[in-house]
């Protein structure tokens, strides 16, 4: 057993300066770091003028990084996103006149989806997280769900259980897939792992925990849920084991039953083993049928089941702690009803349990809980599914629904909020604006919010731009009657349809609405207005708008090849994979749209040609077919890239376009069994694309705003 904390509860003075020093290089002499004691158990800090320079206090790395960022947004009007940073300061640092303290009304700040891991991380290095891990401590992260490696402490317990490399090569999945794979979904897919992609992650997940715990965060690590290998079924004929399937054309995974004695040996044996390498802050996630429907709805039979689970961890480790994602209560409501529920929290101590509301500003599932039935609970936003390139949030439901749930007499044992969309990298507005909650208690303004936003990331203080935000807040950021962002058909397997799975073309607003806003950026970027964050806006919004423009124009070609006009047919068509190419060239000026550096990143991580090869795989699979040729998956994820596009999707329509004039009698079913096909050889290909960008952003825009900006109008005024 173990009890010890590997976190450090006060200052680490040399991790906190060593921040300021990565985050802004030539003026780290300027700021000071001092120590505050915690305001029982929260966060808080201040920020001071001290002999001419900025001192910054607070209980921990993480509450000091907060201050230098409310300093950097609140005094020197500059911004760090994932797509975009300004840190133009003043020459002379303007200094506050006098103390700022803010002390945050939420215990726990959480931070990532197990999805994370795969449609954004795949692929990164020590580098690339340790950048984040500094994001994650300037915008008051301090629970950060600690995942990466988990495979090479599987790959010791069970090797400690006599299972072979062999019996054990099917187990293990890709590197693509280890949400899924760590979640029970699948198997072996995207595999076999290579023993040297294990021993390379378990140094950086070290890395990874080393440092958030320096900077006063808690890392979430894995327990174990009951997944084990096919294999186990040989080597254990007696344990009680049940095969379940996900449904997404995966072969069974198998779970060992909570009261099979094995089940809570394997359980400490995990924890354990972990622990060794990675040490524990005692706080475990561990997620019960992930899109899996339990074998009964019967409230005593799910409420042993939990008890069990808690017990197999709190034999491990008497201070453990259960963090479970609430997504099975929003993904399978139909199952899991109000006694199904209560059953499954209630059997673990409320002190020994932590419940995510995972997509609290889609559907509250606190709401309809009890408040999750009296256990400490986070208010989350996810935002983002599969990683799908598309302009979309709440931010009116973003600004308020922190502070009205925490204001809420019903909301009982609300002990933070958090962040845990699918993929990041993308709407870096919905995730400033739902940190700025961190240090306040009120619901956000969003008129002065924007205000400030727009001021932090363009580098000046422009009317038009804020006209422009107001503009995308009432549409694309409107998100009120659908879950998600609309996809492009561009992006679609071809078809007539608009509206098959993955391919959600349905907006929340009028498209003709959207294109006041890129009039006024395409205006500012006239003015001069060039900074990172404007560039990757710039862009961004004018993909939108032609990614809108992609269905009224298949529209066009649909209607004339129905009404057999040719020449109509081959006008649209021609114009529909010119769309296509267009914003591949528009795409290629931004690395944030860059097929290349997800596939190099993939390679990069290879000792081998082969391995090489597999991660390429792995990289090409996840975000075209998802699975196999016959995968239901195909375009969950997909990406509106540079390199994709061209590659990808506009090859894919020209073969839908050749085999609509040369076949008399079409047949859809074949097409579509025949181009799953070709999804599958692209897929198995290699091929390196630019890492590095092509063409001017702002000069590339106006020229997609000079040659589409009054067909787009036209088509939707007809």
């Amino acid at each position: 057993m173990f009890a010890q904390s590997t976190v450090s509860a006060q200052l680490n003075k040399p991790a906190a300066l060593a921040l300021i020093k990565r985050v802004l290089p030539e003026r780290a002499a300027f700021f000071e770091v001092g120590e505050l004691p915690a305001a029982e158990a929260k966060d808080v800090f201040e920020i001071t003028p001290h002999q001419g320079k900025i001192l910054l206090k607070g209980n921990n790395g993480v509450a000091v990084a907060s201050a230098l960022y409310y300093y950097l947004t609140e005094y020197a009007h500059c911004q760090i996103t994932w797509n975009g940073t300004q840190l133009k300061l003043p020459a002379k640092l303007p200094m506050p006149a006098a103390t700022i303290k803010k002390t945050t009304p939420y215990q726990y700040r959480y931070y990532l989806n197990y999805c994370t891991f795969n449609y954004s991380m795949s692929w990164w290095d020590w580098k690339r997280w340790q950048k984040e891990i500094d994001w994650m401590a300037m915008h008051g992260i301090n629970m950060p769900l600690a995942i990466t490696g988990e495979e090479y402490t599987w790959y010791e317990v069970y090797k400690q259980m006599g299972f072979t490399d062999k019996e054990l090569e099917g187990f293990f999945c890709g590197p693509a897939y280890f949400s899924w794979f760590w979640m029970g979904n699948l198997d072996g897919w995207g595999g076999p792992l290579p023993l040297s992609w294990m021993k390379s992650h378990k140094t950086l997940q070290q890395q990874i925990v080393k440092q958030e715990r320096e900077l006063g965060m808690t890392p979430v690590l894995p327990a174990f849920t009951g997944h084990v290998p096919a294999a186990f079924k040989e080597k254990y004929p007696k344990a009680k084991l049940k095969a379940t399937n996900w449904n997404n054309g995966f072969a069974d995974t198998y779970i060992l039953d909570s009261e099979d004695p094995l089940f809570a040996k394997i359980g400490k044996q995990f924890l354990e083993t972990q622990a060794k390498l990675f040490g524990t802050d005692h706080l475990y996630s561990a997620d019960t049928f992930n899109e899996n429907e339990p074998p009964s709805d019967d409230p005593e039979f799910l409420s042993k089941l939990s008890a069990r689970i808690y017990e197999g961890m709190r034999q491990a480790d008497t201070s453990a702690v259960w963090v479970m994602q609430g997504w099975l209560f929003y993904s399978d409501r139909k199952f899991w009803k109000a006694p199904q529920i209560e059953a499954l929290l209630k059997a673990v101590p409320d002190n020994k349990m932590i419940l995510l509301d995972l997509a609290a500003e889609i559907e509250p599932v606190w709401k309809r809980t009890d408040a999750f039935y009296g256990k400490p609970w986070i208010w989350n936003q996810l935002n983002n599914f599969g990683g799908n390139v598309n302009l979309f949030g709440r931010l009116e439901g973003v600004a308020a629904g922190p502070a009205l749930a925490l204001n809420d007499p019903n909301s009982k044992n609300l002990k933070g909020i958090g962040l845990t969309m699918e993929a990041i990298e993308n709407n870096p507005v919905i995730y400033e604006l739902t940190m700025q909650h961190t240090w306040q208690t009120t619901p956000v303004q969003l008129d002065e919010w924007l205000r400030k936003y727009a001021r932090n990331r363009y580098g000046v203080d422009n009317d038009s731009l804020v006209q422009a935000w107001q503009v995308l807040r009432k549409t694309a950021y409107n998100g009120q009657t659908i879950r998600d962002g609309a996809e492009s058909i561009i992006t679609g397997r071809p078809t007539f349809d608009s509206t098959t799975i993955w391919t959600r073309t349905k907006l929340n607003y009028a498209p003709l609405d959207l294109v006041p806003a890129w009039d006024l950026f395409i205006h500012a970027s006239k003015k001069g207005v060039r900074t990172d964050g404007f560039t990757y806006d710039l862009v961004d919004v004018t993909r939108q708008v032609m990614a809108n423009y992609a269905t009224p124009l298949q529209q066009q070609w649909v209607r004339a090849y129905k009404a057999h006009n040719m020449t109509a047919f081959q006008k649209y068509s021609k114009a529909y994979l010119e769309l296509i190419d267009d914003m591949d060239r528009l795409l290629a000026t931004r690395k944030d749209f860059l097929l290349g550096p997800w596939i190099a990143s993939a390679r990069s991580w290879g000792t081998t040609p082969a391995e090489k090869a597999l991660y390429e795989q792995n990289a090409r699979d996840l975000i075209t077919l998802w699975g196999d040729a016959e995968s239901p998956l195909h375009e969950y994820a997909n990406r509106q890239w540079s390199g994709l596009l061209k590659d990808f999707y506009k090859v894919r329509w020209e073969q839908f376009f050749d085999f609509l004039v040369t076949e008399e009698q079409p047949d859809f079913k074949a097409f579509d069994k025949k181009i799953s096909q070709w999804e599958w050889k692209f897929v198995k290909t290699q091929k390196n694309y630019p890492l590095v960008t092509s063409g001017d952003p702002v000069v590339v825009s106006q020229q997609m705003y000079a040659k589409y900006h009054d067909l787009i109008v036209a088509a939707y005024e007809r």
